[in-house]
């Protein structure tokens, strides 16, 4: 009913669970036990990461039915260096992380970041 008040955009990006404090880490960890949780790196100054979420965010309608989670590393950098710490992998923007189970099971970066692998990573996990 409401749906035409809000631009495409605001849409897409209602999709998106903001991460912007280190503890919600935790609770990422206790929800990927239960089902894939996929995590996407920004970085607000890069062209690149602006593409890459753009082309992540027209992708969501062909599927995906676990949580998602924004990060703007300029805000939160600390978030970012605690994800590098904790899944052991190194620090990249844009990069795309799906956690499984508290592990990561895909992990790309730039224009290696595929919403379809993604996609059937999770179908594979979930």
């Amino acid at each position: 009913m409401f749906s035409s008040l809000f631009s495409k955009k605001e849409e897409k990006q209602s999709e998106w669970n903001y991460l912007v404090d280190v503890t919600t880490l935790d609770q990422i960890d206790q929800l990927s036990q239960q089902e894939p949780v996929l995590l996407f790196k920004h970085s607000t100054r890069c062209s690149i990461s602006s593409m890459v979420l753009n082309k992540l965010e027209s992708s969501f309608s062909g599927g995906g039915d676990f949580q998602k989670y924004f990060l703007d590393l300029i805000a939160h950098r600390d978030i970012s260096n605690e994800i590098a710490t904790r899944y052991g992998v190194v620090h990249q923007s844009p990069q795309a992380l799906l956690v499984f189970k508290g592990e990561i099971v895909y992990e790309a970066s730039h224009t290696g970041i595929s919403y379809q692998e993604i996609l059937s990573t999770a179908n594979e996990a979930g």
